[in-house]
């Protein structure tokens, strides 16, 4: 490659880039998941488009997979683990059990609706059956939806992917369904992939945490490479014992993420941007990968593959999955709703494009397709069926939001606090937060000016606060927070301890229907993140 090639290169590059950015601004505007821009992106520079030739399924691949390991250790790095562990039974089972009905059902509607052979049945099946990481994590985090409910779809959204890819290589491989090998192999192999996956990540996510704590590294740059680093390194390790490294992704960005590491802001937010940049990467590509002039045929096989999907496949495996877990119907219902497909499935269909499967380029435009249709369909209505189904706090992400940044040379935290219309703590005075030491309101934002408080400064609504406490007083200081904005300044009097709002269980759900409804949560825990990520609860 000569220089002027590099340079047409990295101007092709650069602007694909600042155009996938502008149609991810576009998406949150408009309330559409940023992957079906990034496709589209791709679509237009395509063959049919600006005339960029990529065909390579093997690359596509190679490079699909490596985007999904990056994706799952941001993914991972963002996720609280206090809430992940209260759902691991039920998300193991909705990642193995759930994957298997969804494949069967899926693959017996395929075969006699539109009349497939049984080997591209159940490679269909197997390919949509699981939930997207990526899309999961950019479309729930932006929902105000109870904390268990989100991290049990986000928990099985990183653990179902080892399943499936071990069910796609399988029917990829097999020249008929008599070649299939039985129960016993395929379990034994799906044991030994979660198994360990699991414990490299694990053990990945450990050692760069113990590391990380004790080396003093020359930049504070260094330090979110180097705990993305670790994670990466689970990745490939795990894929070169042929176990999920997908698993081991998810899990050693978890535990790095919820360790007591330095400069951890810096790390998430380089950690998100470079999730950012993996999902761009891989959306475009696989929209380059696909010809458009194939698609109009695989609309209608799609469609009914997609319905297959939505209304019976993962509704009953959704079911028959969590009968053994106190998961409520409406929450159920949820679920099944939200089991969101978005790269994995069309990364998915290159395996058997790779091995040569008869029918596979046929495969790739119906998933193609299905995913475009039903991101459109599902993402933008998550709103409103969790509204529907009186799952949604309205008003839960807008009460207080606190944003933190650690100040490492102080060990000192900063939070800043919007107050809305309608908080209790409007006509508060600062010394009657009777925040916890040795925090301190250092500085308000008030109608567009700066003023240094007193402790007799009464607050008011519209004002921006900022504290500083350490991390040993940071929980307290929040639930203070929460406490006085739910109840006002006699919130200790009336009982309120400021806890994170848990939902209602079913035996309290008939009685608190009649009861007026509470106030929203008042305080919670942001940062600078994706446009498609929420504000997260402090727990």
């Amino acid at each position: 490659m000569t220089l002027s090639d590099l340079y047409l290169t990295l101007l092709i590059g650069g602007t694909v880039l600042l155009a996938s950015i502008a149609a991810a601004r576009t998406a949150h505007r408009v309330g559409l998941p940023s992957l079906l821009l990034f496709l589209a992106v791709g679509v237009i520079a395509g063959e049919d488009g600006f005339g960029l030739k990529f065909d390579n399924a093997q690359l596509a691949q190679a490079l699909g997979t490596a985007a999904l390991g990056i994706i799952l250790v941001e993914g991972g790095l963002t996720t609280q683990w206090s809430s992940v562990r209260r759902v691991l039974a039920p998300a193991a089972v909705l990642a193995t059990v759930g994957v298997a009905l969804s494949v069967v059902v899926t693959a017996v509607g395929a075969h006699y609706l539109l009349g497939m052979h049984w080997q591209l049945a159940l490679l269909l099946g197997a390919i949509v059956s699981s939930t997207d990481a990526a899309a999961v994590f950019a479309v729930l985090r932006s929902l105000p939806l109870p904390k268990k409910l989100t991290s049990l779809v986000e928990a099985e959204s990183g653990f179902n992917d080892a399943p499936t890819i071990i069910l796609v290589l399988v029917f990829s491989t097999t020249a008929s369904a008599a070649d299939l090998p039985g129960p016993v192999p395929l379990i034994g192999n799906l044991l030994y992939q979660l198994a360990v996956g699991g414990t490299l990540g694990v053990l990945a996510g450990r050692l760069g945490s113990a590391a990380l704590r004790h080396i003093a590294l020359p930049a504070t740059g260094l330090y979110p490479l180097a705990t993305v680093g670790f994670g990466v390194i689970a990745f490939a390790a795990a894929g070169a014992v042929n176990a999920s490294g997908i698993i081991a992704a998810y899990l050693s960005g978890v535990v790095l993420g919820n360790s007591d590491l330095p400069h951890r802001a810096a790390t998430r937010s380089f950690a998100e941007g470079v999730g950012w940049l993996a999902q761009i990467g891989l959306f475009v590509m696989l929209g380059l990968l696909v010809d458009p002039s194939e698609l109009p045929s695989a609309i209608i096989p799609a469609l009914i593959v997609g319905l297959i999907l939505l209304l019976a496949a993962r509704p009953v495996s959704v079911v028959l999955c969590l009968l053994p877990f106190p998961v409520r119907w409406r929450e159920q219902a949820f679920i099944s709703w939200a089991g969101l497909r978005g790269a994995v499935p069309i990364v998915l269909t290159t395996f058997p494009i790779v091995e040569d499967v008869t029918g596979a380029r046929n495969v790739l435009n119906i998933v193609f397709v299905l995913v475009v249709l039903f991101t459109l369909i599902q993402g933008p209505t998550l709103p409103a069926v969790a509204k529907r189904l009186g799952l949604a706090r309205t008003g839960a992400l807008r009460e207080i939001q606190v944003e933190t940044a650690p100040l490492d040379v102080l060990d000192a935290d900063l939070l800043t606090v919007s107050i809305p219309k309608g908080s209790k703590l409007h006509g508060v005075a600062v010394f009657e937060l009777r925040l916890p030491p040795p925090t301190v309101v250092t500085l308000i934002v008030r109608d567009g000016t700066t003023l240094v408080p007193d402790r007799n400064t009464v607050l008011r609504a519209g004002d921006e606060l900022l504290l500083i406490t350490t991390p040993q007083s940071r929980e307290a200081t929040e639930r203070r927070l929460r406490a006085i904005g739910r109840r006002g300044k006699l919130a200790r009097w009336l009982g309120e301890g400021g806890a994170p709002e848990e939902e209602p269980t079913e035996s309290t759900e008939s009685t608190e229907s009649s009861k007026p409804s509470e106030p929203p949560e008042p305080s919670k825990l942001s940062k600078h993140s994706k446009p498609t990520h929420s504000t997260t609860q402090t727990e």
